[in-house]
């Protein structure tokens, strides 16, 4: 029986593992809609905005590890995919974007709707291509799924509404062999070498990233066999800090002081699978060895006294029957002593007390993580939210979290957790999302409602961009422009068939999130936490410091001496 190209399109991507595309519906995107229906072998996930289908694409691709597609008809469409597919490509999820574009006669023409999605994407994909010929299909299509995948990013295919239309001049899907699953890691020689570097420290510390992922068992026994502490980067949080002893916290912008302390007071600083960015948290004398899959990141961000290119698992597996144990504990032990009392002064800001008349949001953020299910899928929205998620959710080796931690857009938390629920539909998924990021994407409340997806979002509502602000204050400058005249997210959500709750009150706190949680469906808490809350990084600069004082000073001088204060007894009396 006869193709048409869009019915080839699907069936190739239906062999290929793919499930759902997500998307919205445009003309230009009709022959690819209608095989779908018709084929019954992909579910089309119907999204309000085609930057949040990106980014629920994204959310599915990093926690199965799978292919997953996206779509956005021509023109416009296109472009709202892009901030979305940023994400997906730095944070190096394999993602297929399929570009609608307009009739192909018209190309070239300033055609309505005209752009040229090989050119617009150029900068967050690793291929693009139109197909502008039935006869490229389905090999421009499986090209470009074998990029995504084998680079574990972005890849774009660009089709004109009409060629999908087209006779296809090939009956069925060209591949049929299953992702290929290579083993990289150093070689012998290199192993050796690296061997004797270790073997010869004594106070050594390891900074593990996602690269991590796969390889806790690994990583626990050469923390073991060093004697060192193990510093992690945000995203590196789901896969090293369950069950494990050597853990001392996080380090960076977002991280505490004992993963500061770690990682400056080491002779040897191991990093594994991490490309974190921040150079000013890195060591200025110590050793530095960095072991990556991707040989350009050694030493991009740090200088690097030896560099490996290989698998954070397969190079371990390899390196540990070379070294031997370190009988030098001092620095591991002064690390997690360090380590718990750090720990019991953040979660020392995450109670309430009778007395207490705000919200904290490290206390919305520790009870959630003690409602929560084992295995809860988290997203955050960039921002503070990310903050708290950072330093009080609790991963156990089950539970995943999501964010833009990369890219850093606003707006990830909700569509995330659609992609997140979609592909994991017996899963509990829960959103921390900030009041400026869901007003960005509210619209995919309607989503919820329309996929039935019972995601839980949690909204810290504090009437602005707190984040922001406290950028601001830091650089020494009135904070300015970040205020939210918002509605009542709870009714919102009520006017969407949505469950709204509302916690204004720290004793509402509990009660209302296991509410919400164990709702039967989509569900919405409105949480009016503290605007004056300050998220101190694990370090304070005297940049920083001359910062707050001359933003304080500005302050009082134009008339908002009450804020410091009120700032003052948030932060510096509990």
């Amino acid at each position: 029986m006869s193709k048409n190209v869009a019915e080839l399109l699907i069936e190739t991507l239906a062999q290929a593992g793919v499930e759902r595309i997500y998307g919205v519906s445009g003309d230009s995107l009709n022959g690819i809609t209608d095989a779908i229906r018709v084929q019954k072998k992909i579910q089309w996930v119907h999204m309000r905005n085609e930057e949040a289908a990106a980014f629920a694409a994204g959310a599915e691709a990093h926690l199965t590890g799978k292919l997953t597609v996206c779509a956005g008809s021509c023109g416009p469409g296109n472009l709202h995919l892009i901030n979305g597919l940023y994400d997906c490509h730095r944070s190096r999820v394999p993602v297929l974007a399929i570009a609608a574009q307009i009739p192909s006669n018209e190309i070239g023409s300033d055609y309505f709707q005209e752009t040229h999605p090989e050119h617009l994407f150029a900068q967050c994909s690793h291929y693009r291509e139109l197909v502008s010929h039935p006869e490229q299909m389905p090999r421009v299509l499986e090209i470009a799924i074998q990029t995504a995948i084998s680079r574990v990013g972005v890849a774009v295919v660009a089709i004109p509404g009409d060629i999908a239309l087209q006779a296809a001049t090939t009956t069925s899907p060209r591949l049929h062999f299953p992702p290929p699953k290579p083993t990289v890691r150093p070689s012998d020689e290199e192993i050796g070498s690296l061997a004797k570097v270790l073997n010869g420290s004594k106070k050594i510390t390891i900074l593990g990233g996602a690269g991590c992922a796969g390889a806790h068992t690994e990583l626990v026994a050469l923390a073991g066999k060093l004697n060192a502490p193990i510093v992690y980067a945000l995203r590196g949080k789901e896969f090293i800090e369950y069950d494990n002893p050597f853990e001392v916290g996080m380090t960076g912008l977002l991280g505490f002081s004992s993963g500061y302390h770690a990682m400056m007071n080491c002779d040897l600083l191991l990093m594994l699978g991490t490309d974190f960015p921040y150079q000013q948290f890195f060591p200025k004398d110590a050793k530095i060895v960095q072991i990556d899959l991707r040989g350009e990141q050694l030493g991009r961000r740090t200088k690097v006294d030896y560099g490996y290119v290989g698998d954070t698992q397969a190079t371990l597996q390899a390196l540990l029957p070379h070294l031997t144990q370190n009988n030098e504990d001092q620095h591991l032990k002064d690390c997690v002593e360090h380590y718990k009392k750090t720990r019991k002064d953040l979660d020392h800001l995450a109670t309430a007390s009778a007395s207490d008349t705000q919200i904290h949001p490290q206390y919305v953020t520790r009870v959630l993580d003690e409602l929560a299910a084992d295995d809860a899928i988290f997203s955050c929205d960039v921002g503070t939210p990310t903050v708290w998620s950072a330093r009080y959710l609790t991963m156990n080796g089950k539970r995943r979290l999501l964010g833009s931690f990369n890219h850093g857009s606003m707006a990830n938390a909700l569509p995330q957790a659609i992609g997140a629920q979609a592909s994991h539909p017996g899963r509990q998924v829960i959103t921390l999302s900030g009041d400026g990021g869901l007003a960005m994407l509210m619209g995919e409340l309607l989503s919820l409602r329309q996929l039935e997806t019972p995601v839980k979002l949690v909204v810290f509502k504090n009437n602005s961009l707190a984040f922001v602000e406290l950028e601001m204050k830091a650089g020494g400058i009135v904070d300015f422009g970040t205020d939210l005249k918002n509605p009542n997210f709870a009714k919102l959500a009520e006017a969407a068939g949505i469950l709204g709750l509302t916690a204004e009150t720290p004793d509402q706190v509990r009660p209302m999130l296991a509410q919400a949680l164990q709702h039967n469906g989509p569900a919405l808490v409105e949480v009016l936490v503290s605007r004056q809350e300050l998220s101190m990084p694990p370090t304070i600069t005297l940049e920083q410091a001359k910062g707050f004082s001359l933003f304080a000073m500005k302050a009082v001088l134009s008339g908002r001496g009450q804020e410091i204060i009120d700032l003052a007894k948030i932060n510096l009396f509990r």
